[in-house]
């Protein structure tokens, strides 16, 4: 039996990525953790407005802290793929498998230092030109894009 990719998201900042990352993971067949508190109001009615009507089509499952988030990761027996500014590991390089879970960081500060040390394994979208990151949801894209390609 399948576990499937899920896009995890630390303390999102901006609703309308969070939107844009429900509605990607609803089209590819993607569950979606939000891991709080979030920086916006995480109402139905909030997110039905960022996601439109992608909502619906969504499996999205809300954990209140990173230990509850991390507890349930565990026991379902899934390992934490991190991705950061602060790897070495080109996502491209990387072998993805079922029922990894593809964690982002807060959009203004990315992921503290316990977080980091929980990650399975920590990769970098490869940047040219000066960059200091991509959009989170064009990330989320990215990585899920890679992972489900591998997969298959």
């Amino acid at each position: 039996m399948t576990q499937g990719i899920r896009i995890a998201l630390y303390q999102p900042d901006i609703a309308g990525n969070t939107g844009t990352i429900l509605r990607m993971a609803a089209c590819f067949g993607l569950a979606v953790d939000i891991i709080e508190p979030a920086g916006f109001d995480l109402s139905d009615r909030n997110l039905r407005r960022a996601g439109m009507d992608y909502l619906e089509m969504a499996a999205l499952k809300r954990h209140v802290d990173f230990a509850t988030f991390d507890a349930w990761r565990i026991s379902e027996g899934r390992r934490l793929v991190l991705f950061t500014t602060k790897a070495a590991l080109p996502y491209t390089e990387f072998r993805y498998a079922d029922g990894d879970v593809i964690l982002f960081g807060r959009e203004s500060a990315g992921v503290p230092d316990h977080v980091h040390d929980r990650a399975d394994a920590r990769l970098l979208i490869p940047m040219r030109g000066g960059g200091r990151s991509l959009n989170l949801a064009l990330s989320a894209a990215i990585a899920a894009s890679e992972a489900m390609r591998q997969l298959g």
